[in-house]
């Protein structure tokens, strides 16, 4: 073949042989791997003088606004290894998804029903987690079921 055809077809697609839901899944492994580092970094993190290992007193926030913790953070990382390690066979990425999702609405109805002032804010949560978890559980589970369903 001669053209700009011959040369994209001349080229192998990374993602051959991989299933959207596998690509889903290990894209938001990393994410979730990414975040768990950024909570630990000063300037992107403010206030990491404060950084507690859990709980409402932590007065560390990623990008100024998403108040984490020590917790918090190796919660994020462990999620992200999760994500990785599933995203192996189509089955666990699409567990991972929707588990997740859940996992992550269940965690936005904690943090509407937690007195944050409290010890039983244990992560800890304010506003923005828990618009932030709200958006993960309908994204992931979204995810998992728009990218797991079998193709024709």
């Amino acid at each position: 073949m001669v053209g700009p055809m011959a040369h994209s077809r001349a080229r192998p697609n990374p993602a051959d042989g991989k299933a959207p839901v596998r690509r889903a899944a290990s894209t938001v492994g990393v994410l979730f791997l990414l975040i768990g580092v950024l909570g630990f970094v000063p300037g992107i993190t403010s206030g990491t003088h404060d950084l507690r290992f859990a709980g409402h007193g932590s007065g560390a926030y990623l990008f100024g606004v998403f108040q984490v913790s020590v917790l918090h953070n190796l919660v994020h990382l462990a999620f992200g290894v999760a994500g990785l390690l599933l995203a192996r066979t189509v089955a666990g990425a699409r567990t991972y998804l929707i588990g997740g999702g859940a996992v992550y609405l269940v965690l936005w109805l904690y943090g509407l029903a937690v007195d944050r002032d409290t010890g039983a804010n244990v992560l800890p949560v304010n506003d923005a987690d828990g618009w932030l978890h709200l958006g993960l559980g309908v994204g992931m589970i979204a995810l998992g079921v728009l990218t797991g369903r079998p193709r024709p």
